[in-house]
């Protein structure tokens, strides 16, 4: 029997990491490595995407689902390239995702070989926590398990570079000896307990607000029942950020939904009318959608110490873990007898649902659908474990308006980075990490032309393999890139520049059943409910080629306020 080579010691390793997937495109930058997937019968299971971008991003979807690292693979040169839009993704996000990327032989390094590009210096910024390259096979346990360690401790990508002809030499471990490295697998996580006298002073400073705002984050997503405690302890209205969207249901009275461009319009008068913010595992970014600068008194909780302290002006910044420091702050928490704010509060985001769903029903052209009735009509739908995903553009603002998450509803987007095209491949990912769950995404036109139609290739080679079928994609078929048309109109006072914004039409439900997926055409905004039933239990994965009116404007006019009486954008209209 041959001797393990590095690369087949790499996949080894990977499985006592207890990783599953490498979500991968080949090439011969990585040859070594594909041959040690076929000698290992594909465990971890190499999953093809058609565009190495694609790779990075089921790389970080699997992430964000499942809690784990994800791990994506490409050849040298243009392979590695191309990981780099959805490693800045992971990086901006704080998804831990680990990059195993090829390179030239080390007998061509430097010599401008085919296909050579200087690897460290690409990933130095998109992973900057750790980027390495192997050069010898004794380096290879140490350089994994770190950056495997380094991941999912600063959630964050790293990145390996390991050279061709490295990847096929015999594999001998570190041994005892000067300037060798040994390691070891696994990571146990501490229960990181607040500052006792800062629990103090948080509690104190809540205690005596009279109208206090929550903002929590996806730093906040395991901490439910301890946000919901303190919100009635202190009689609080809770907002959103949109990586946040799922930490809190939508059916508590007193949620007032996302926060920002495309929230809410309680959540902009809660921050607008506070005295008093705690802000939970968000680093939300928008000062001007927080409470004006000599208004609120603060207080954060993050894990992060470098994330602390940012945005506003807190006066207590608490470095903790969300659920372990509310736990500590809960029983210094005086109940307030004064529900008056909390029911004002209440008052305001019942009238919001109320006009988003008239808003929804406004009616539109004949053979078009209200793009918001897309979402608001499967919010009711929505399996308790459902896995939503929405792309950039339109279909983030409905996202986050529109639909109502309960129960363990998970969501996300791209959150920081904002880029085009995630959705179709975070739903792969989500796929992947959770086979038993449907999964719904709402995609644009766009972004589908950009990178979707290709993954629907990807969705129909593998969704055999998943116990739970349904994976729900729906276009916004509108022939516009919609988002930077109104961007355009409301806040440039531009008229739409028809040669940047027009798309070819395309039949997306013709694609997806030239492939052998199920696909709808819906025209007619009667014939959403039975789509979106017939979609939730279908046998295969479904497209939903729905045309929607680009004429419905998913941000708000901007309006100009004097420097001295406005310090944020005005709220969204309705």
């Amino acid at each position: 029997m041959a001797s393990p080579t590095v690369a087949d010691y790499l996949l080894s390793r990977l499985r006592d990491w207890n990783v599953e997937h490498v979500f991968a495109y080949p090439g011969d930058g990585i040859n070594g490595l594909l041959g040690a997937f076929g000698r290992a019968d594909n465990q971890p299971q190499f999953v093809q995407s058609r565009h190495e971008e694609m790779s990075a991003f089921e790389a970080v979807g699997y992430a964000k689902f499942s809690g784990n690292v994800g791990v994506c693979a490409a050849t040298s040169g243009p392979g590695a390239i191309h990981l780099l839009n959805g490693l800045y993704d992971a990086k901006l996000d704080h998804v831990p995702v680990v990059a195993i990327v090829g390179q030239t032989n080390r007998s061509a390094m430097g010599g401008s070989y085919q296909q050579e590009v200087d690897l460290l210096s690409l990933f130095k910024d998109v992973a900057s926590d750790y980027v390495q390259m192997v050069t010898v096979p004794e380096q290879l346990p140490n350089v994994l398990d770190r950056a495997i360690r380094t991941a999912l401790t600063r959630r964050a990508p790293t990145a390996l570079i390991i050279p061709n002809d490295v990847q096929e030499l015999e594999y001998t471990p570190p041994g005892h000896a000067f300037k060798m490295v040994p390691s070891s697998l696994g990571i146990d996580w501490p229960s990181t307990v607040p500052d006792d006298a800062a629990v103090r002073r948080a509690a104190d400073l809540l205690n005596t607000g009279t109208k206090v705002a929550v903002l929590v984050g996806q730093g906040a997503r395991g901490a439910r029942d301890e946000v919901e405690q303190v919100a009635d302890l202190l009689g609080a209205g809770v907002a959103k950020a949109l990586l946040g969207k799922d930490a809190l249901s939508d059916e508590l009275p007193y949620v007032t939904g996302s926060i920002g461009l495309l929230g809410t319009r309680p959540s902009y008068e809660m921050m607008n009318d506070c005295d008093t913010l705690l802000t939970i595992g968000s680093s939300f970014p928008y000062t001007q959608f927080m409470p004006p600068l000599d208004q609120a008194r603060a207080v954060q909780i993050d894990i992060d110490g470098t994330m602390i302290g940012m945005r506003y002006p807190y006066e207590v910044n608490l470095v903790g873990d969300a659920t372990t420091t509310l736990q500590a702050l809960i029983p210094l928490l005086n109940r307030k007898d004064d529900r008056t704010w909390q029911e004002t509060i209440t008052k305001n985001v019942h009238r919001w649902w109320q006009t988003m769903h008239a808003e929804a029903h406004v009616e539109v052209p004949e053979g078009q659908v209200n793009p918001m009735r897309l979402f608001s009509e499967v919010s009711p739908l929505l399996p308790d474990d459902a896995i939503v995903v929405a792309d950039s553009g339109s279909a983030a603002n409905w996202y986050a308006r529109q639909l109502k998450f309960r129960g363990d509803i998970r969501g996300s987007l791209s959150g920081t980075l904002a880029t085009m095209g995630p959705g179709v491949p975070y739903g792969i990912g989500a796929k992947f990490a959770h086979p038993n769950r449907p999964v719904i995404v709402f995609e644009g036109d766009g972004a589908m032309q950009m990178n979707g139609l290709a993954e629907l290739l990807t969705i129909n080679r593998y969704w055999p393999e998943w116990s739970d079928p349904r994976l729900v994609i729906a276009v916004l078929h509108n022939n516009d890139l919609n988002q930077v048309t109104w961007e355009l109109r409301a806040m440039g006072g531009s008229p739409k520049f028809v040669e940047s914004q027009a798309l070819p039409e395309v039949s997306y439900a013709g694609f997806a059943e030239s492939i052998g997926l199920n696909a709808v055409t819906v025209t007619d905004p009667d014939q959403l409910e039975t789509a979106w039933r017939d979609a939730l239990r279908a046998d295969r994965p479904t497209v939903l080629d729905v045309h929607t009116d680009p004429n419905i404007p998913p941000i708000p006019p901007a309006r100009h306020v004097r420097a001295d009486e406005g310090r944020r954008r005005s709220p969204p209209e309705g």
